[in-house]
């Protein structure tokens, strides 16, 4: 099929790129010139395992055609899908602008039928909206239909090319009929592909991130309770995650939830019920209580070392908002560095991939290291903060010889609390007894 994507950002180029790999002609269209002439050249603008390698083969097959023309890709495809920016206002909801432009644009230039698809992250309703604007600048025909992504960062081609479900909103049949076809050789291992109603797709995305969301709070909320009564989380989140009706999927305790889909589509939910007339209680709980969350961390450290950290020096592991990526989007990390600094304390931070990202928002605030032990030397302490792998089996016995103070406060609950004992360290972590060695 000939399939046209406009906007290069994360999910546009994962789309774009799985689309071309299953032999689809992809034209990839975005108005910054810098950024496409960088995909020309292979080049991508974001860390996501095996996509540079994707790219380039498709680039080189022919297959994936990145442009800055809208209008020529707008004539050439038979299916268009916006996957532009949706940033969140002051208030929460998401600013629809740039979807907006695109739809006119793509109104204008069409010669033909053709299916226009949300891929982005939308409230209900837009694809209403979207029909308006294209309707008042063509009599061309043309369905709209509602495509949520679920692609996670850090395995986001596998869940494009291996998806669990495919969301399908339309009010079309023959647009339904083609979508479903475009995306057959992603379902045939068994996902299942759902046709609904535009609307109902459009909350599909939210309520889904929602419902993630809320079992992080909730399992938040959990350990710092767990903190105050002696109980150990660990052993909680098990029993839990044993009984069928609750699972073992996201109930890990940490410092909160970062990124572009959670924080953004929880506070898009809130808005949206807002806007009609509802006040949803819990939908705003889960997001105060991960704001809180982000700072639990940074407690522990003044309880242990003072308000005061001047002339304190931390070392920290880990700046993206998970592992696998270099995405630094509502990082908890930004949180717990600030606050840290705010008390007069220095950083000396490592992540694997995250570094370039951590200087656009940090600058010189902060010193970056080239290896995970090359922060420890002199610090007074160790704060884990994104769960890298290679941060699951460090060498402790180095980690206690170069710290000034033996100690570790882990927001991430890496580690298992007898070995910390057995290793003569001090260890506070999220919702577990601390080790105290003295």
């Amino acid at each position: 099929m000939n399939v046209a994507i406009i906007g290069t950002g994360y999910v546009g180029l994962v789309a774009a790129t799985c689309f071309a790999e299953s032999g689809n002609s992809v034209i990839c269209v975005d108005n910054n010139e810098a950024k496409i002439k960088d995909l020309l050249d292979g080049k991508i603008p974001i860390y996501e395992p095996g996509l540079t390698e994707l790219v380039q083969r498709n680039l080189n097959a022919g297959r994936l055609q990145p442009t800055t023309d809208i209008e020529s890709a707008v004539k050439k495809s038979d299916i268009i899908f916006l996957a532009v920016g949706t940033p969140p206002g002051e208030d929460g909801s998401a600013d629809l602008s740039a979807v907006f432009a695109v739809s006119e644009s793509i109104g204008k230039f069409m010669d033909g039928y053709k299916i226009i698809v949300n891929k982005s992250t939308v409230p209900v309703g837009t694809a209403d909206k979207v029909r308006e604007k294209i309707s008042s600048v063509t009599e061309q025909p043309f369905d709209v239909v509602s495509n949520p992504e679920f692609m996670k960062e850090g395995a986001a081609l596998d869940d494009f090319l291996k998806p669990e479900r495919v969301v399908i909103g339309a009010s079309s049949k023959k647009a339904a009929e083609i979508m479903h076809e475009l995306y057959s050789p992603f379902t045939r291992t068994g996902a299942e592909t759902l046709i609904m109603d535009n609307r109902s797709a459009e909350m599909c995305k939210y309520a889904s991130n929602a419902m993630l969301a809320a079992r992080i709070s909730f399992m938040n909320e959990v350990a710092n309770i767990c903190d105050r009564v002696g109980a150990d989380v660990h052993n909680v989140r098990l029993a839990m995650g044993h009984d069928s009706r609750i699972g073992r999927r996201f109930l890990f305790p940490g410092v909160g939830y970062g990124g572009s889909c959670f924080p953004k589509d929880v506070q898009a939910l809130a808005a949206t019920a807002k806007e009609n007339g509802y006040q949803p209680i819990l939908i705003d709980a889960i997001e105060a209580v991960n704001e809180n969350q982000k700072k639990v961390l940074v407690k522990k450290i003044k309880k242990y070392f003072g308000d005061d950290l001047s002339g304190k020096t931390f070392a920290v592991w880990g700046l993206a908002f998970k592992p696998k990526t270099d995405d630094m989007r509502a990082a908890p990390s930004i949180v717990i560095i600030n606050e840290l600094l705010a008390a007069g304390a220095e950083i000396k931070a490592f992540d694997p991939v995250a570094t370039e990202t951590a200087k656009e928002i940090f600058g010189d605030k902060i010193s970056y290291l080239n290896s995970r032990d090359d922060v420890l030397n002199n610090a007074d302490a160790l704060i884990l903060i994104t769960e890298w792998s290679e941060f699951r089996s460090p060498n402790f016995k180095l980690i206690k010889e170069q710290l000034k103070n033996p100690v570790i406060f882990d927001g991430r609950n890496q580690y298992e609390l007898e070995e910390m004992k057995e290793h003569g360290l001090n260890y506070y972590s999220i919702g577990r007894p601390a080790v105290e060695i003295g």
